[in-house]
């Protein structure tokens, strides 16, 4: 399959190809013409890749679990891991989630009378919450039940 067929019914365009064809993800069996030629099983390939994206892999990471060969073996201890990444992700976000909704239907005259956004802002303002590394809270400091928990 050349690789204008695998960005066609896979919908990755054929400059993301060539990257992961760079990055050692995929790999093309060989030429006709100037276009690169894929082995069939790239499309499951690629359904892999996008998977490992989906639930927030690198492509370093993903490279190294789905190997070289044509039928990976993938880390199953990677994938326990990064579930329970995703677990404390998720929880971090429900705390902020209920917060903001706690804030938007408070009783308090303003917003600044609220003891919830009070606390928000007091962790916002020492780090305990941040922006960086997609709304993530830093490792080493955790919401939980709407107090700071600290993992050390």
């Amino acid at each position: 399959m050349d690789i204008a067929e695998v960005a066609k019914q896979s919908g990755v365009p054929a400059s993301t190809l060539r990257f992961y064809e760079e990055k050692g993800l995929i790999h093309s069996v060989g030429r006709q013409g100037l276009r690169r030629v894929f082995n069939a099983n790239i499309l499951e390939r690629l359904a892999l890749i996008a998977l490992g994206r989906a639930a927030g892999f690198s492509l370093d990471e993903i490279a190294s679990i789905i190997g070289q060969e044509r039928s990976p073996d993938i880390d199953r201890d990677r994938l326990v891991s990064k579930a329970d990444e995703l677990d404390k992700t998720i929880q971090d976000l429900i705390v902020m989630r209920d917060g903001l909704r706690h804030v938007a239907d408070c009783s308090a005259p303003g917003h600044m009378e609220c003891p919830k956004f009070r606390r928000l802002l007091r962790l916002a303002a020492r780090g305990v919450i941040s922006s960086e590394g997609s709304g993530k809270l830093p490792q080493n400091r955790r919401l939980q039940s709407g107090r700071l928990r600290t993992n050390r």
